[in-house]
């Protein structure tokens, strides 16, 4: 089974793109984050065609996250409980007996904004959601909107204090590792430096100037399947004509 993660930035802008991958890779399931399409307007026929049903939590110009299957499967949340103020960040399917959770976290913006504090709160209603599952196998994937550590981020420990960087979000996220998740590609890789998102300004792709922040965490069930972890560069470039989103889709490969 090929599971995958990918932030689009913007549905609509990134269709044929996205049909371009798909047709490509083959995933079987994919997270999508970053939709900024509401629900009612998710175009399902789109997708139909391309052999894919999808399960949606859409909102309005910002946020919205989506699951991609080959075959139906089964809503199981809709919504991370206590941040409905936050938007549409998080969607749960049972694919096969695979629980399988996309988020989109929330940003902070900078350490001195309002937004900040609120992420590290999301943060934590988010461990305390993922605590209360005792799916066999689960996987947690998506856009976290953090570094993880120093090696994750083009200007390594130099970035440290910034927004994505800091202690605090790196606790959260080491918080959600030790509720029996395994950041995948670290795993396999544990000391790549490789990024999954760069910034569309100043020539940073072609400079190597960008961030690991989109993973795909594992319970020890999953980890123990994994033959591969992908950030598929190659689909952070143009393709006949079309523009890229910001952010590389990454991929798994498991024995499923």
């Amino acid at each position: 089974m090929r599971i995958a993660t990918w932030n689009i930035n913007g549905l609509r802008a990134r269709m044929e793109f996205m049909a371009l991958w798909l047709n490509d890779r083959k995933p079987d399931v994919v997270g999508l984050q970053e939709l900024k399409t509401p629900t009612e307007e998710f175009p399902h026929d789109f997708f139909t065609d391309l052999g894919y049903h999808a399960l949606v939590h859409g909102q309005k110009s910002w946020n919205g996250v989506a699951i991609l299957t080959r075959s139906p499967c089964e809503s199981v949340q809709i919504g991370l409980p206590g941040e409905d103020d936050w938007g549409s960040r998080l969607i749960t399917a049972d694919v096969g007996g695979l629980e399988f959770t996309t988020v989109y976290c929330p940003n902070g913006k900078s350490v001195e904004h309002d937004d900040y504090p609120n992420k590290l709160s999301w943060y934590e209603s988010l461990c305390a959601h993922w605590s209360s599952g005792d799916h066999t196998k689960r996987v947690l994937c998506g856009d976290f909107n953090i570094v993880p550590e120093a090696l994750d981020s083009w200007r390594g420990e130099k970035a440290d204090g910034d927004v994505f960087h800091t202690v605090a979000e790196r606790s959260r996220f080491q918080n959600l590792l030790t509720l029996g998740l395994t950041d995948l590609h670290r795993h396999l890789q544990p000391e790549e430096q490789v990024f999954s998102w760069w910034d569309y300004r100043g020539g940073a792709f072609h400079r190597k100037q960008g961030l690991r922040i989109d993973f795909i965490l594992g319970n020890d069930s999953v980890r123990d399947l994994v033959d591969d972890v992908v950030i598929d560069r190659d689909y952070r470039k143009k393709k006949d004509g079309l523009t890229a989103s910001d952010h590389a889709p990454v991929y798994a490969d498991l024995r499923i």
